[in-house]
């Protein structure tokens, strides 16, 4: 009869050993053998037909093998089935086991030994008592200027001046790395682009003033562009923003084409386009709507930042042992790669922290009853869609159309799909609630400390 004995080697750590006795493994060892004797197909017998003594000799060690394993696996499983034993990953073979021992020629007594880590019980910190920074930003006059001036050139016309002579000046360029010559490098960058004069160095900026069609300048990144619009310009030429030699190449640029958006009026026509569902019929309340707007998407920024600031309480704040010993070895065995002895002891902080995580949301689930559905999936999945389609407004559509619930059925037997979104879906929820538990302690924030803050906080 088979036992399954259980040891403690550690913190959260046991050992469970499966001794088996023959009668555990030999009924379905000869079971098996007698139907691999009626699947077999041998040159020289009629199927079902092979004589037992013949596929025992053939096939029986590797059948025994088989058998006695998976017997080991089902007494494993049921005995932690039956103790309730909450584990990490799955349990390790432990080097001691040696399956070449096993001869089906002289059945006998064997034991497996496995190794296990568990789950350990945990507390998550209070939420309740915890008074944690929420940070409102707040929308200046400036910021809202500076958004009725974007719609108004979203929205505007499209000209063509003969000359450069406005900061609002659309410049299409083609533009070519030069040789230390000053002639074009024939297998150097040619890239197209377009540029807002504005977005040149104020000091460069003049230089490109009374410039007509088919004139060129020549330039480099130092010089013609400051810091923050350093980035995309060489990411667009294919440059790392980490190659300090890439800001001193020089370039031509000739332009291929002027262009200047005339701003819209603010009249109804601009109101109707950016607020379709709304009736706006003066300035004064388009700007009371848009300012709500982006109130709106700032709110969306701080409740983000206070969700980190909630993840940082939990991580922090919850005490939780685990089975370190058992972790690293499984890192190094049990993963999909294997690992060195050195990486797993250089990526076992990150890990226990992600591991750490996963077990506070498990709790948080579990003590708040959070559930995902169904509903929740689908309307994830349309809320993704509308999102690729660039946020358009959700009442210039009926999100019922056929193509819509057909995208979401497509994507609801998407198994990757719905395993990433269930778990979104449900670490918002986690966020949802935490949020209605802690006590807020509001800041007013300008935009720009809020981003240097984000800036300085990057993880």
């Amino acid at each position: 009869m088979a036992t399954v004995t259980r040891e403690n080697i550690g913190l959260l750590n046991e050992k469970i050993t499966v001794k088996l006795a023959k009668e555990d493994y030999l009924p379905s060892f000869e079971k098996a053998l007698k139907n691999y004797s009626k699947q077999a197909n041998i040159p020289g017998f009629r199927k079902g037909m092979v004589p037992s003594g013949l596929i025992r000799k053939m096939h029986g060690q590797s059948v025994f093998t088989d058998e006695v394993l998976r017997t080991v696996e089902k007494q494993l499983n049921d005995f932690m089935v039956n103790e309730k034993l909450e584990i990490f990953a799955q349990p390790l073979p432990l080097p001691e086991n040696d399956s070449s021992k096993l001869d089906h020629t002289t059945p006998s007594e064997y034991a497996f030994a496995f190794e296990v880590g568990l789950k350990p019980e945990i507390r998550v910190a209070d939420l309740a008592s915890a008074k944690l920074p929420y940070f409102k930003i707040t929308v200046s006059d400036e910021m809202l200027e500076e958004e009725i001036s974007r719609l108004q050139l979203r929205n505007g016309a499209m000209s063509e001046p003969e000359l450069v002579d406005n900061e609002e000046n659309v410049l299409n360029l083609t533009i070519e790395e030069l040789d230390e010559t000053g002639a074009v490098a024939e297998a150097g960058i040619k890239k197209d682009n377009s540029v807002l004069v504005k977005y040149f160095a104020p000091a460069f900026r003049s230089s490109l003033m009374g410039k007509k069609k088919d004139e060129s300048f020549n330039f480099t990144l130092a010089e013609a562009f400051e810091e923050k619009e350093r980035e995309w310009i060489l990411s667009d030429l294919g440059l790392s923003k980490d190659d300090a030699a890439a800001l001193n190449k020089p370039f031509k640029a000739t332009i291929t084409k002027l262009g200047l958006v005339d701003k819209a009026p603010l009249d109804e026509n601009l109101f109707k386009s950016v607020f379709p569902g709304k009736e706006i019929t003066d300035e004064a309340g388009f700007r009371a709507a848009l300012k709500a707007d982006i109130e709106l998407q700032l709110e969306n920024q701080s409740r983000n930042q206070l969700f980190d600031t909630v993840y940082h309480f939990l991580i922090e704040q919850t005490k939780i042992d685990f089975p370190e010993t058992f972790l690293k070895r499984w890192m190094q065995q049990g993963g999909e790669q294997p690992k060195s002895e050195e990486e797993a002891e250089k990526e076992y902080p990150s890990f226990a922290n992600s591991l750490k995580w996963t077990l506070i949301v498990d709790q948080l689930v579990k003590d708040n009853k959070i559930e995902v559905n169904q509903d929740d999936l689908r309307g994830f999945a349309k809320a993704q869609l509308f999102s690729y389609m660039g946020n358009m407004n959700m009442g210039q559509l009926d999100i019922e159309q056929p193509w819509v619930n057909d995208y979401v059925e497509r994507m609801m037997k998407d198994r990757k799909f719905v395993e990433d979104s269930f778990h979104r879906i449900q670490t918002d929820k986690v966020f949802a609630v935490a949020e209605t538990l802690v006590q807020k302690d509001e800041k007013p924030i300008s935009l720009e400390e809020f981003q240097k803050m984000q800036a300085e906080h990057k993880h």
